[in-house]
This record gives C-alpha cells, structure tokens and sequence, in this order.
C-alpha cells in the first residue's frame, strides 16, 4: 500500500503521535512529510507505505500558514509553551507594516533554541530546557509573501505567510518584533497548505477507521507533478543507467501501464530513483 493522507492535525497532538495513530490503522510504515509543533494545526500530509520517502522531495516545498503573534511579551520557547517575560510595546498596524518588506525574500534565520536541530549530538530543545547555551547557526530560508491581516487582541495581530522549507515562524515572530524594538512570540500557528495539500481537502484523524481510511487515500502519483514515461526496458528495473533521448528532469515511472516510482534522467542518461508502487 502506499499514498497520502492530508491530515487535519489537531492543536495540542504531536506530529509522531499522528503518525503513530496512522501506522496502527494502515499496518505498514508511514511517515510525515514536515513537522507541526504541538501547539500548531492544521494541514499534516502523512506519506503511506513507499510514499514515505518522498520526505526530502515536500521538505523544500511551499507552505502557507496563518500566525498570530503577541507583541510587547515574550518567551523563551517562543510559543505559549513557557512563561510569558513582559518588556517592550505593542507596536501600531502601519508600523507593523513598515517593516513586512524586510522580511519577504531570501533572508537569514537563526532557528529557535526550541527547535529539533541537532547540537553536538543532542536535540536543541533537549539543551534549551537544561538552561544551555545553544550556537544556532543562520540558516537562508525563503518568505514569498508575508502580510498582516488583522489585530486580533490589544497585543496581537495575525498574519499570512508563504514561505519555503525549513521557515522558523516563531524565529520570524522574534526577528519581526525585534525589528520593532520590541518583543514578541508567536501566539497561535495554522497551517492551511503544504505543496499541494490543502486544509479544504483534509481530515481530521479522529474521522479514520480502519474500514474508511483508503477512501481519504491519495495516490503518489496524483501528487507528483512530473511527466509520465512507460519504461519497458528491464535496464532500468535492474538498476542499469543508461542513455535516453530525454530531457534532464524527474520523471513519474509507468511499467505495464501501471504507476512504479520515480527516474531522473540527468546529462542523457537516466536512473532510477525511487520505487513507489
């Protein structure tokens, strides 16, 4: 078996608690394909047998989330995970504006101490927790779009952000108020689209059964936006890479009019890739 199951995560569940749920009721190795903190929700797309190994393929694809953020407080988490440290005001709609440019773009973030980057061998959020000091490196991540939508509270406003893989949105949060001078932290986080799963096409995981979940069954194929290439040729079963009059690219694999896997033909040669079916 293998497919997607767009998940409409709840707040407060862990991403390893989804898919754990999942394994138990499909029987067959699943995996995410990117995580939700537990104090996020919303779109949480679960790759079902094979089609978990395309998790490097969704990990750089676009997102869409909408945040709020609290302005004059913060956290050390940056979330509502830990107590809240008063300092600095709440910046005015327009000023909140004023800034936006600064962060759409190529740009660079420093992950939050809080954060499952490795350190020395060791979980970030496991030395965060013991009061460590964290040497975060910054990465370059990409923000399309970032705009305030509304004040949701005296100190809060909500924003749409669409950005690429690896995005920080409590960072962006921190490096937004700081560009204020103030403080700041995000407050509430939903994800509404993850490359092509969307939050109108997903399910809550408490609405999967054992006897209805393949109805909720996405097929790999329908998500992988390459061209199809029927290959007869047993070369290329066997692992053989060899020369094709194609061009270089991804390609989605058919043999006997069924769907196999994924190829990359790269300087006119091509090779397997993935097997999916």
């Amino acid at each position: 078996m293998t497919g997607f199951l767009n998940i409409d995560k709840r707040e407060g569940d862990t991403s390893t608690y989804v898919v754990n749920r999942i394994k138990g009721l499909v029987k067959c190795p699943c995996g995410h394909m990117g995580t939700l903190d537990p104090l996020a929700f919303g779109v949480l797309p679960v790759g079902i047998g094979n089609a978990a190994r395309l998790f490097d393929y969704f990990l750089g694809k676009t997102k869409t989330y909408l945040a709020r953020f609290r302005f004059g407080v913060t956290t050390v988490s940056l979330d509502r995970e830990s107590p809240l440290i008063f300092g600095g005001s709440v910046p005015k709609a327009e000023e909140i504006r004023a800034v936006l440019p600064r962060f759409v773009g190529e740009i660079e973030q420093v992950p939050p101490a809080f954060s499952a980057k490795f350190v020395e061998g060791k979980r970030s959020y496991e030395l965060a927790r013991k009061g460590q000091e964290i040497p975060l490196m910054p990465k370059k991540v990409t923000i399309e779009r970032l705009e305030l939508l509304e004040q949701t509270a005296p100190d809060e406003f909500s924003f749409e952000i669409v950005c690429g893989g690896g995005t920080y949105i409590r960072s962006l949060a921190r490096d937004l108020s700081e560009a204020l001078g103030t403080k700041g932290f995000m407050s509430a986080l939903e994800r509404t689209k993850s490359g092509v799963f969307t939050k109108e096409t997903a399910v809550p995981l408490e609405r999967l059964t054992r006897e209805n979940f393949k109805d909720f069954l996405i097929p790999t194929e329908e998500v992988l936006p390459f061209p199809v290439l029927e290959i007869s040729d047993e070369r290329y079963y066997h692992g053989v890479n060899y020369e094709v009059d194609l061009p270089d690219g991804s390609y989605k694999v058919t043999r006997g009019g069924e769907f196999y896997g994924t190829a990359k033909v790269e300087g006119g040669k091509i090779r397997p890739d993935k097997k999916l079916c």
